[in-house]
């Protein structure tokens, strides 16, 4: 079931071989797209309820600093705007300057 809802959002579940480790499987999984979410669970079921949390708790963080980066730039005056996206001081020119010239 796990399986089918990462195929649904396009992403591929890589169980990785199954270990033993002091004396008891261990069971690890990944995230083939996103590598650095993965899990590892005495079960092969609690390793994949570990890979769909930790992947929900990734979302969840990227929609917010999705939000979180819409607010910021609906906020911000042209120049801080041009000073946001290209990381330098605003150079003095004007878009509305130029319009008015012609």
């Amino acid at each position: 079931m796990i399986e089918e809802y990462f195929k649904e959002v396009g992403l591929t579940m890589v169980e990785l071989p199954v270990e033993w480790v002091d004396e008891r499987l261990v069971y690890r999984g990944l995230i083939k797209e996103l590598p650095t979410i993965n899990a590892e669970a005495p079960s092969r079921a609690q390793m994949q309820q570990q890979l769909a949390e930790t992947y929900q708790i990734y979302r969840e963080q990227l929609l917010l600093e999705s939000e979180e980066e819409k607010e910021t730039t609906t906020n911000l005056t042209s120049e801080q705007l041009l000073r946001y996206y290209d990381g330098e001081t605003f150079d003095g020119f004007s878009l509305f300057d130029q319009l008015t010239e012609e």
